[in-house]
């Protein structure tokens, strides 16, 4: 199986699979001896969707919950695919709104693995109060063919008394026999009709007998009708 078609199967899942307002779904499949756990879970205003499967003696492992309460709205993608290895995926979304706030909360976690272990990881947390505005997202990616491929997305948003927060986090790892780790971490908060916004990007690529790893962290906080914006990017590609 190609790098390639593993790719267009996570992101086909992932775009095409996805539940509409208020809805849970949950696919598990397995064959081979293979083992596919699917978990989907929702609350209040907020849609999870669940994928995983596995064929030829391979374990995936797909968790997705999604929490919107009050004028939140949070979405979760989760999506595991393993031939003969081990990918496990893990996509988490909070959003909280009260008192005329507006709280969004978008995660999205793909793993994908032949005969390698492929771990993704996707929170996203979103918290406004008092006419404010607090928007997260995160997506992860995590491919392997051969060897071990991590990644790590975390995005959270606060804003209250007006203010307007938005964290956006991606990370993505990519190993060809050897083992890529990504790990992105953006934070954003703002109050009293202040504006911040954080964007974290870290992307890693392999070769086989290599590591690699990208540890991005992007913080943003602004007050009292203040302006804040922080941008964290970190590459590394061999090939």
């Amino acid at each position: 199986m190609s790098r390639s078609f593993m790719i267009a199967l996570a992101l086909f899942a992932s775009t095409t699979i996805a539940a509409r307002g208020g809805e849970v779904v949950a696919y598990s499949i397995a064959s081979n001896g293979g083992r596919a756990s699917s978990t989907a879970t929702a609350q209040g205003n907020a849609s999870s969707v669940a994928h995983s499967a596995a064929t030829n003696g391979g374990t995936a492992i797909s968790n997705s919950s999604a929490v919107g309460l009050g004028t939140g709205r949070a979405n979760s993608i989760s999506t595991a695919m393993a031939d003969r290895g081990l990918a496990i995926s893990n996509s988490r979304a909070d959003a909280r709104g009260f008192f005329g706030s507006a709280a969004l909360a978008n995660s999205t976690s793909n793993a994908a693995t032949v005969g390698g272990i492929s771990t993704s990881n996707s929170v996203a947390e979103a918290d406004a109060r008092f006419n404010a505005l607090a928007d997260s997202a995160a997506t992860s990616l995590s491919l392997s063919e051969f060897g071990i491929a991590n990644s790590d997305s975390v995005a959270r948003s606060d804003g209250a008394l007006g203010g307007r927060a938005v964290a956006v986090s991606d990370s993505v790892a990519d190993a060809m026999g050897g083992r890529a780790d990504s790990r992105v971490r953006a934070h954003a908060g703002a109050r009293l009709y202040g504006s911040a916004q954080s964007n974290g990007l870290g992307v890693s690529a392999s070769r086989s007998r290599q590591t690699m790893n990208a540890r991005v962290t992007a913080i943003s906080r602004a007050d009292r009708f203040g302006h804040s914006k922080s941008n964290a990017v970190q590459v590394k590609i061999r090939r």
